[in-house]
């Protein structure tokens, strides 16, 4: 299994919006995106990231570690 890597929310939010995800709503430094048949997802909108949080919204998004670094780099 490959390293998850470290990324920003503004990094995450684009990932996600690649797979179809929309921002839904911005409360303070949260974004709630929300995509067609898929789980509502919330990210922080930080620098940094920590491995654990991105876990969590990968794990709510379905996707795999692989596909996420997939799409991080575009």
């Amino acid at each position: 299994m490959p390293e998850l890597p470290i990324v920003s929310g503004d990094q995450c939010i684009s990932a996600l919006e690649r797979i179809g995800y929309r921002v839904a709503r911005t409360r303070g430094s949260h974004v709630r995106m929300r995509c067609p048949g898929r789980r509502p997802v919330t990210v922080p909108k930080h620098n940094k990231l920590d491995r654990g949080t991105m876990r969590a919204i990968l794990r709510t998004a379905d996707i795999s570690i692989d596909e996420f670094i997939q799409l991080v780099k575009g």
